[in-house]
């Protein structure tokens, strides 16, 4: 695979086992061109880094070595999983992202971004649910990739899971709150208590549908909402 190597200075040191590695977390740059994002990413004031960069023509760029931690997850859960960064590979996608102007994906950037998710997905033995985005393991911080990302497209490609529609019924007597929150548990999503519920829970709601309802981010749960948190919960 044909990739620049500019290699950023901000990784922990000590060399992890190939084991170790079992997750890739997307996000996107949120700053206005290449050059800034690059600039930030091997900074050493920056104290942020990714493993891969993607430029909008497609370009990939090495800046951590993959058997090294970089620092792109931050505080992050995942199922039993605590601070992400140890266990995954992080890939930035050039992108002004919602603070500025937030950009469709162009074609070229996500096929370059397929073809190098399907070799660390082979190389790591990667499961296909564990290419997951910023904001799925750092809700309550996090909205990157967002809405515009195509990941449908890049599940069907078994990097990252879509649902497939079964047969559901609610009860009346049922919580739909309740249930839909067990469902995100289930499927993996943390940081919000599934007993009781917290102004905090709409942005893990709005992160949900970013990923799988992206023309309808309201941070309320419907009816389709809580089916397509059943379908996933129920894969």
């Amino acid at each position: 695979m044909r990739q620049k190597i500019e290699l950023s200075s901000n990784f922990s040191k000590v060399t992890r086992p190939k084991k170790d590695i079992k997750f890739v977390i997307i996000h996107y740059t949120g700053m206005q061109s290449e050059i800034e994002s690059l600039k930030r990413l091997k900074s050493k004031r920056s104290k942020v880094s990714s493993h891969y960069f993607l430029s909008r023509s497609g370009a990939i760029i090495q800046l951590v070595k993959d058997n090294k931690v970089a620092w792109h997850a931050g505080k992050s859960k995942w199922k039993n999983i605590v601070n992400l960064n140890k266990f995954s590979i992080g890939i930035e996608l050039q992108n002004k992202g919602h603070r500025f102007r937030y950009e469709n994906f162009p074609n070229l950037q996500i096929q370059s971004l397929i073809k190098l998710c399907k070799f660390l997905k082979k190389k790591y033995r990667i499961k296909p649910e564990n290419f997951l985005g910023h904001s799925d393991i750092s809700p309550q911080r996090k909205i990157d990739p967002g809405e515009k990302f195509p990941w449908k497209m890049l599940s069907n490609y078994k990097l990252g899971v879509w649902y497939k529609k079964k047969y559901f019924l609610l009860k009346k007597s049922e919580n739909k709150d309740k249930i839909f929150f067990k469902n995100l548990h289930k499927i993996g999503y943390r940081y919000f208590d599934i007993s009781k519920r917290a102004k905090k829970d709409r942005l893990v709601i709005k992160a949900f549908q970013q990923k799988f309802s992206p023309n309808k981010i309201t941070g309320k749960i419907d009816l389709k909402l809580l089916k397509i948190s059943h379908f996933l919960a129920n894969n």
